[in-house]
């Protein structure tokens, strides 16, 4: 039985009431609006676009449903922070699509003690889906004005175990050194030897190496002071600038534009090589059309997506036009935009319109379809995007490729 007696509330001091307020803020980490009109749609990005695609750590997916993505990003860009796109930050700078943030942040398996080095800041995103899962986030931006940005806006949204500086992230961060892990969220050719360096023993790092439009994810662990290296997904991110773009060997040739891998004869772990973020794609060795490889994409989900991506260097000042051709099978495929399309940008990131191969509507064998397209001016990349896109059926491509003429 209680027998404690239940006295008179007493009224608080204000300054106890402010201690209490505070400690709740403290309590409840970086604080949102209870009534967040984001909520839903950043639930539904979680549900549909990271966990079913893989991402399977519960903090990460914690982390990925807490940070308000929105208020990273320019108000004409919030209605799209949710969804599957990569968005223009800036600067020549872009966030990464809620997926490959979740894959980059589980592949590195963050710990609560971890200290993490992040090279990359950009909107500060990347570094506070990290802050509410490892003790300490150091975070370096080489475009000053994205740096002083990220470090109002991780203030403003009380992301407090965050440190960003301005500098070159080649170089890494020696005075917070070594790191338990490291996230290399833009491209170098190869590891810079800082960060090696700075990588504690038993550490990991997941870096994009390789050219400016063709990358792949490699996670690497430290072992008796090397990297042992783990080649994963093909990808694509801003390259690294700095040192190490005074470094870079392999510089592309945008005059003369060509399609990568257009047969998918290359592959790593079942995913052809050159090409990235793919969607419900199968690489199939059976009935092949040229070689001995296809892609297949199937989809029963109205408006999911089954499709595959790769970039390409495509210098609009040098190449009136490009003809784009491919052989192409369907089955049952719906209404909607199964087909190929390409999309142009300038050197700001700037979208500039494209152009679609397609729609493939219903069941067909193999037939080469091809489209003559004309280049904008002021291009330094085309992006194409082949599948489903959002309808049903299966849909087959092969030998996808690419000629160009001269201006």
């Amino acid at each position: 039985m209680n027998t404690a007696r239940r006295s008179s509330p007493r009224p608080m001091h204000l300054g106890g009431l402010l201690f209490l307020l505070v400690a709740m803020a403290l309590l409840a980490g970086p604080a949102l609006a209870q009534d967040d009109p984001y909520q839903a749609a950043r639930n539904k990005m979680v549900d549909e676009l990271i966990e079913r695609e893989g991402v399977n750590n519960p903090a990460v997916l914690k982390s990925m449903r807490t940070v308000p993505r929105h208020l990273y990003v320019a108000p004409e860009h919030r209605a799209q922070a949710y969804i599957d796109a990569i968005l223009d930050i800036g600067y020549k700078q872009t966030l990464s699509t809620g997926y490959i943030v979740a894959y980059m942040t589980q592949a590195v398996d963050p710990q609560p003690t971890d200290k993490v080095l992040e090279i990359g800041t950009g909107s500060g995103y990347q570094a506070s889906i990290l802050s509410g899962i490892v003790k300490e986030v150091y975070s370096i931006e080489i475009v000053e004005p994205l740096a002083r940005q990220a470090a109002e806006r991780l203030k403003k949204l009380g992301y407090n175990n965050v440190t960003t500086k301005a500098g070159d992230g080649f170089k890494g961060w020696p005075q917070h050194a070594p790191f338990d892990k490291i996230i290399v969220t833009c491209s170098p050719e190869a590891v810079p030897q800082p960060l090696a360096d700075q990588l504690r023993e038993g550490g990991k790092m997941i870096i994009p190496l390789g050219k400016r439009y063709h990358q792949a994810f490699y996670l690497f662990e430290k072992q008796n002071g090397k990297l042992i290296e783990n080649k994963l997904l093909p990808t694509l991110f801003v390259p690294m600038t700095g040192m190490a773009d005074e470094l870079r060997k392999n510089k592309e040739d945008s005059a003369h534009p060509k399609i990568a891998n257009g047969g998918f004869e290359e592959s790593t772990d079942d995913m052809p090589d050159g090409w990235f973020y793919a969607r419900q794609a199968t690489l199939e060795h059976l009935g092949a059309k040229e070689g001995k490889a296809y892609m297949t994409f199937s989809n029963s989900e109205p408006g999911r997506e089954a499709h595959i991506l790769q970039a390409v260097g495509i210098d609009g000042s040098r190449v009136q036009k490009i003809n784009i051709s491919l052989w192409v099978r369907a089955e049952g495929t719906t209404r909607g935009q199964p087909s190929l399309r390409i999309s142009f940008y300038d050197t700001n990131n700037h979208a500039l319109g494209g152009h679609n191969i397609g729609p493939w509507v219903g069941t067909f064998r193999w037939k080469r379809v091809s489209k003559e397209i004309n280049v904008p001016r002021e291009a330094v990349m085309g992006m194409i995007q082949v599948g489903l896109r959002g309808a049903m059926g299966r849909l087959s491509i092969d030998d996808v490729r690419m000629t160009y003429t001269a201006r």
